[in-house]
C-alpha cells in the first residue's frame, strides 16, 4: 500500500498541499481531481521527491518511509513518475529510452520481461525503436513516457495529465492501457483532467481544492456527485446522468 499522512508542501510563503492524507492500493487505480493550480501536480511531485514536504509528512510504501529520501531512492522502493510534458529524452531512440528507464537496480533483472510488457501494452513502440523520440507524434511520446517507467519495475505508477493534447482516438487507447496496468497488480496514482474517462477507469478518487482534499469515495459516489458533475463532468454530462443511468 502507498500511504500519505500529513502531507504538507509550501512554496515560500505559499502553501500548495495542506496535511493531505491519500491512500491507494496495488492492482488499484485512483484518480485525484482539481482544478488547475489546486496541488495535483504538487502532491505527484512530493510522493516522487521532487519537492520537499513539510517535516510531519509521512509517505509510506508497505512499512518504508519516503518523505525526505532523493528521488532514485524512491524509484528503487518502487515509485514511478510519469510527470506532465512526458519528460522523455528527445535526442535519443526509443529503445534508448526504455534502456534507460530500467536502469534502477530493481528493475535490472526483470529488463527483458518488462521491455516485452511494454511492447505488448504499446505495440507501435516496437514498430519504432530506431527513431528518435523527438520526431514520434504526442500519443506516441506518451506511450513512451509511460513504458520508460514501467521498465523501472515499479509497484504504483504516477501519472500527471497523460491525455493533455491527445485526440480522442489515442486518449481511449492511453485510458484502455491505464486500465491493464491496474489489472497488471501495478497501483496508479492519477491527476487527470478528464474526469469521465478517468472516473470509468479508477476504482477510487479524491476531490483536491486549494491543497486540501475536499472529497474522496469510490469512482461511483463521486461520478454520482452534483458537485464533482457541475465542475468535472460538465453540464451536458451531469443533465445526462441525471435521465439515463451511467454505463460506464
Amino acid at each position: 500500500m502507498l500511504e500519505i499522512r500529513h502531507l504538507s508542501v509550501s512554496y515560500g510563503q505559499h502553501r500548495a498541499l495542506a496535511d493531505v492524507v491519500l491512500t491507494a492500493n496495488r492492482g488499484e487505480i485512483v484518480v485525484i481531481l482539481g482544478a488547475n493550480g489546486a496541488g495535483k501536480s504538487t502532491l505527484l511531485k512530493a510522493v516522487a521527491g521532487l519537492v520537499a514536504a513539510a517535516p510531519d509528512a509521512s509517505i509510506r510504501i508497505r512499512d518504508r518511509e519516503l518523505a525526505g529520501e532523493e528521488p532514485h531512492r524512491i524509484v528503487e522502493a518502487g515509485i514511478a513518475l510519469v510527470p506532465e510534458g512526458r519528460g522523455i529524452f528527445g535526442d535519443l531512440t526509443v529503445r534508448e529510452n526504455l534502456q534507460l528507464g530500467a536502469y534502477a537496480a530493481r528493475a535490472r533483472h526483470d529488463e527483458a520481461r518488462n521491455h516485452a510488457r511494454v511492447l505488448a501494452l504499446f505495440p507501435r513502440l516496437a514498430e519504432r525503436m530506431s527513431q528518435t523520440a523527438r520526431t514520434m507524434s504526442g500519443g506516441e511520446q506518451q506511450m513512451l513516457a509511460i513504458g520508460r517507467a514501467l521498465m523501472s519495475s515499479p509497484e504504483f505508477l504516477l501519472l500527471d495529465e497523460p491525455s493533455l493534447g491527445l485526440s480522442p482516438l489515442v486518449c481511449r487507447e492511453l485510458f484502455a492501457a491505464l486500465k491493464e496496468i491496474g489489472a497488471s497488480g501495478i497501483g496508479v496514482l492519477l491527476v487527470e483532467q478528464n474526469a469521465k474517462q478517468s472516473l470509468a477507469i479508477a476504482q477510487r478518487g479524491y476531490v483536491i481544492e486549494t491543497g486540501r482534499i475536499t472529497l474522496a469515495g469510490k469512482s461511483e459516489m463521486l461520478r454520482a456527485d452534483p458537485a464533482v458533475r457541475r465542475a468535472y463532468l460538465g453540464a451536458a454530462a451531469a443533465a445526462s446522468s441525471t435521465d439515463t443511468p451511467s454505463t460506464d
